[in-house]
């Protein structure tokens, strides 16, 4: 069994839905501290945090910066046919919750900056290591450190998300809304005397129904169209009442180019005067350009190694703390690679691939050499 299958296994038996992210610090903190990195936790919350170490940043070359998450989302109704907290190994699946999204990511990640930091001296730049905690719930842990990282000097970001190895250059924005209705409550025997606000919702949900992005005659080369999903809808306290109150959340998923502030004037202008569209998350798009010269690097290091000759670039499905990090480190060229299957990520009896773990560790050992000079 190899170093960093085991450490995933380790990783997988802490229970880290949506919290206590702090008790994989004990495991990975001494790894990084025994090769020589700085290590520092931040918490937003008792016993959530995310972890920060430092290697060598102080040279001319500014560092690279590896990060991922270490919550996971919970279990789910349906039984699994593997416990989702030992770790199982059925031939090369290694199967548990977060064993995808992203705890493989999260054990690459400390076992390739460590090998190098531990065995090498950098010539040309260090490394930063970012471990978030609430990444599921809104990249709660990466807004956290918003002081603590804010005018650093960074190099390129390398996020280890699930895509079964391939590397992908971005992903969309997401904008999530609640939208809400007021009215007047009244006995449903003379709704006259009311004014109802679930019919007032309704009619702007439908309305949504219609909506058109500018951006769709123009999509982005790779990420194509934004899109919009009204996904949930309450409203009412009984079936004898007119409901006063009615509420829906909206999510909308944004491309290179957008303006979130005028996505939310058009919806509101669409949906109608008597709807209040209040955003509760706003995570801008995240794109590197295939020519940029690390992003280019980064390719040939992945195809060597997976043996894929395919150059297309490709958009994640789903967001990431690159949202808040690539912004915040100075708009720095990012990229997501990781050692898990994203059809995976969220599923009952998720696993993760032996192999794509092995060939993680490469990839991440590789680029890091690279870019520090080892």
């Amino acid at each position: 069994m190899t170093e960093v299958v085991d450490l995933t296994r380790r990783l997988i038996a802490l229970d880290t839905v949506d919290g206590h992210e702090s008790s994989a610090h004990t495991i990975v903190g001494p790894l990084l501290e025994a090769a020589g990195f700085t290590v520092r936790v931040h918490e937003h919350a008792p016993g959530r945090g995310t972890l920060v170490a430092e290697w060598a940043t102080g040279l001319d070359t500014p560092p690279l910066c590896l990060s991922g998450h270490l919550d996971t989302v919970p279990l789910g109704s349906q039984d699994w046919h593997h416990d989702p907290h030992t770790g199982d190994i059925d031939g090369d699946h290694l199967y548990g919750r977060g064993a995808s999204d992203m705890k493989g990511g999260i054990a690459v990640i400390v076992l390739a900056a460590a090998r190098m930091a531990a065995n090498s001296r950098p010539r040309r730049a260090g490394l930063r290591i970012i471990l978030s905690a609430a990444e599921e719930t809104g990249a709660l842990g990466v807004r956290h450190l918003q002081t603590t990282l804010r005018n650093c000097r960074s190099g390129p970001l390398l996020i280890a998300e699930p895509t079964a190895n391939a590397l992908v250059h971005g992903h969309k924005g997401a904008l999530w809304l609640e939208a809400r209705a007021s009215g007047i409550t009244a006995h449903s025997s003379t709704p006259h005397l009311g004014d109802n606000a679930l019919y007032k919702l309704a009619r702007a949900v439908t309305r949504l129904e219609t909506f058109t992005f500018r951006e769709a005659d123009t999509p982005h080369s790779i990420m194509g169209t934004p899109t919009l999903n009204v996904g949930t809808f309450h409203a009412g306290l009984n079936p004898n009442s007119v409901p006063d109150q009615a509420r829906a959340t909206i999510d909308v998923r944004t491309v290179p180019g957008q303006s979130h502030s005028d996505v939310v004037a058009r919806l509101a202008q669409h949906a109608g005067p008597d709807i209040t569209l209040t955003p509760f998350l706003d995570l801008p798009p995240v794109w590197t350009e295939p020519d940029d010269e690390w992003a280019r690097q980064a390719n040939h290091i992945v195809s060597d190694i997976i043996g894929s000759t395919t150059s297309q670039a490709r958009a994640a499905t789903y967001f990431t703390d690159a949202a808040i990090l690539t912004p915040l480190l100075g708009s720095v060229p990012t990229l997501i690679c990781g050692p898990g299957q994203p059809e995976l990520a969220h599923a009952t009896d998720e696993w993760c691939s032996v192999t794509r773990l092995q060939e993680s560790s490469m990839i991440h050992e590789r680029i890091i050499q690279h870019w520090c000079g080892l």
